[in-house]
């Protein structure tokens, strides 16, 4: 905040003298250093409280709002409210004496002296406020003590609570079971942007956004690290593999709540583009949880998304400039700028918070009925009540089958299902069923490279499973260690023809040899699936057609 000598000393001359007309001081012919020495011994004399009770209706309520938020509002938020201040240049000042015809109850203020403007150094960065000069404030009770009573402030609304709805989605712990997902092809396969396409079917939920989220928490709770340009799994990853299913979402939860992923650059319908402009993801979440009701009832997001904007509408963005952001509207391809459009920009926000990554985690359950409704779970509550999270866990075993698969159920041990996916091969995840892994000569010489050994796994899968292994696995493994791959299967296309002089042709052609694989006898070869096109051109060029049957085409 500002000392009123300094504040008037911010003015133009001409302004000095308007202020000290209106207090019926005469300041003709004094300089400007001395205009503000006068100006500021008389204004420190005023009584505001009583001044406050002569102003108008609209002036009032406008240093009212000045007063109750401390002396000081951005400029344009405080503009949105009051109206605008017209800076003006000493010419356009005496061309246009403003003062006898003010536009908005800000700038009646101003040229009252009750209304000044300058920057400050914030969190955020530097903003331009109107402030009200220290000497002026200091005659006001502290904010929210006796200016409220005065006015007809209306009250924050408290959320009303909602029937339940009859369809609720609920997200099924899946965040921490894809983590596990994540962290286990980090340990096998090496995570990174080429090989997420082929981990999206081991996912209960591939949406890109929730996973672009869940690679960011991983990386900001030390559970991966960055080796040869791949991602690795931490000793942190492996504690919190150990860890109870509650104890993993809170640390989830709380690494969402301070993470750089930037929630309004995810959010459905909009797409932020370019430069000079940035935005802090954690304003936006703290307003949040700080509106969120702290009961299990039904409450509706409309309602939820009206009372920040009526209590906190510049939660994030604090200068209050609603046009500097380049943010699009997907739909009609326009950038949506200024406050009239606070439902398209910060609305969608708060919907997506709740939607997306409040629910991912698990922290809400939502519906689409009436218009969109949620509630917050026992797990959410006990987060932000800062109640510690439940360390026990009811754990189920896994289930090793004589077909050599393995089902591993999702309320089962993650550590142990980390473990099972470096010993075998994961299977696409199916919506309602267990996750399934499948021992292969593959997976098992991976385990191997891992420095696992066969009757290591044997061991393990034993353990984990509670019960005797079926002996067919047992062999199975055995063998494999013994002699290796014994059998392959492969995907591949048969040609077969009416001669085998029309083999014998092909083979000894350059075009085609390099297209035809085991023989299968005097009138059938092998050839590889993605090379019977090239093949079948080939042999056209020799004068041979082929008839490709039920060859499946790319």
């Amino acid at each position: 905040m500002r000392a009123l000598e300094q504040a008037l000393n911010d003015h133009e001359l001409i302004v000095l003298r308007v202020i000290g007309e209106w207090w019926e001081m005469d300041l003709t012919g004094l300089d400007k250093v001395a205009c503000v020495k006068v100006l500021a011994q008389a204004l420190t004399q005023l009584d505001m409280p009583q001044e406050l009770l002569y102003l108008s209706p609209e002036e009032g309520a406008a240093l009212r709002d000045l007063i109750q938020a401390g002396g000081q509002m951005p400029v344009a938020t405080y503009s949105r409210a009051h109206g605008e201040v017209r800076l003006m240049g000493p010419g356009r000042l005496e061309r246009e004496e403003p003062w006898f015809d003010p536009v908005s109850p800000a700038e009646s203020l101003w040229y009252r002296g009750f209304l000044y403007r300058g920057f400050d150094e914030t969190a955020e960065g530097l903003i331009e406020f109107y402030y009200l000069p220290d000497e002026m404030l200091a005659q006001f009770p502290p904010a929210g003590v006796k200016v409220v009573a005065e006015t007809a402030v209306t009250p924050t609304p408290i959320l009303l609570s909602v029937h339940a709805p009859k369809g609720v989605n609920t997200a099924v712990h899946d965040a921490v079971d894809d983590l596990t997902t994540l962290l286990a092809a980090a340990q096998t396969t090496s995570l990174g942007p080429e090989s997420l396409a082929g981990i999206r079917p081991l996912l209960g939920d591939a949406n890109s956004d929730r996973l672009s989220l869940l690679m960011t928490l991983a990386d900001e709770m030390g559970l991966l690290r960055q080796t040869d340009n791949v991602l690795r799994p931490t000793r942190t990853a492996v504690s919190w593999l150990k860890q109870s299913r509650e104890a993993q979402l809170r640390d989830m939860a709380e690494a969402w709540s301070g993470s750089i992923w930037n929630d309004l650059c995810h959010t459905p319908n909009l797409r932020c583009e370019g430069e000079g402009w940035s935005n802090d993801p954690i304003l936006a979440r703290s307003t949040l949880l700080d509106h969120l009701p702290r009961s299990e009832e039904w409450y509706r997001l409309a309602e939820l998304v009206g009372q920040i904007k009526e209590a906190d509408p510049d939660f994030q963005r604090p200068d209050g400039n609603y046009d500097t952001w380049y943010i699009r509207d997907v739909d009609s391809d326009a950038y949506v700028t200024s406050f009239a459009n606070w439902e398209l920009v910060e609305g969608r926000l708060l919907r997506f918070l709740v939607q997306g990554p409040l629910f991912w985690l698990g922290l809400v359950e939502t519906s689409d009925e009436d218009g969109g409704v949620f509630r917050l779970t026992p797990r959410a509550l006990g987060w932000l009540q800062d109640q510690p999270p439940a360390s026990d866990e009811v754990r189920v075993p896994l289930v090793v089958q004589a077909d050599a698969s393995i089902l591993v159920p999702h309320n089962a041990d993650r550590y142990q299902r980390f473990q099972v996916a470096r010993i075998s091969e994961a299977e696409p995840v199916a919506a309602g069923q267990p996750y399934s892994y499948r021992l292969t000569p593959a997976a098992l010489t991976m385990a191997q490279q891992q420095g696992i050994a066969a009757d290591r796994i044997l061991q393990f899968l034993e353990e984990a499973s509670g019960r005797p292994l079926p002996v067919s696995v047992k062999r199975s493994v055995a063998r494999w260690a013994e002699r290796g791959v014994e059998g392959r299967l492969e995907t591949a296309v048969i040609l077969r023809v009416r001669e085998a002089g029309i083999l014998e042709t092909l083979r000894a052609n350059p075009k085609t040899r390099p297209f035809l694989g085991e023989s299968l006898g005097d009138l059938a070869v092998m050839v590889r699936q993605d090379d019977w096109e090239a093949l079948r051109e080939a042999t056209a060029q020799l004068g041979l057609l082929l008839d490709v049957g039920g060859v499946a085409r790319r």
